[in-house]
């Protein structure tokens, strides 16, 4: 068959693992950096939360919540 052999493939995904760990600090986007997703597809685990905290004891006593969701958000480039 006519692919990559697979010692190559496992290399590659090695690599690249490992250049995601090491460029694991967290950077500001730029101004002119888009999101790459749309905001109300970012961040769903952390939106779940938000919002299941919100319907069962309100706003005011999901400040942690809301705040991670944010911090998400931002953490994808938008700006919240």
């Amino acid at each position: 068959m006519g692919g990559l052999p697979t010692e190559n493939t496992s290399s590659t995904l090695a690599l690249t693992g490992s250049q995601q760990n090491h460029g694991s600090t967290v950077t500001k986007p730029s101004p002119d950096t888009k999101p790459k997703k749309k905001i109300c597809c970012a961040c769903p685990d952390t939106k779940k939360l938000r919002d299941e905290c919100i319907v069962e004891h309100g706003e005011d006593a999901c400040a942690k919540w809301i705040e991670a969701h944010r911090k998400c958000l931002r953490a994808e480039g938008f700006n919240v």
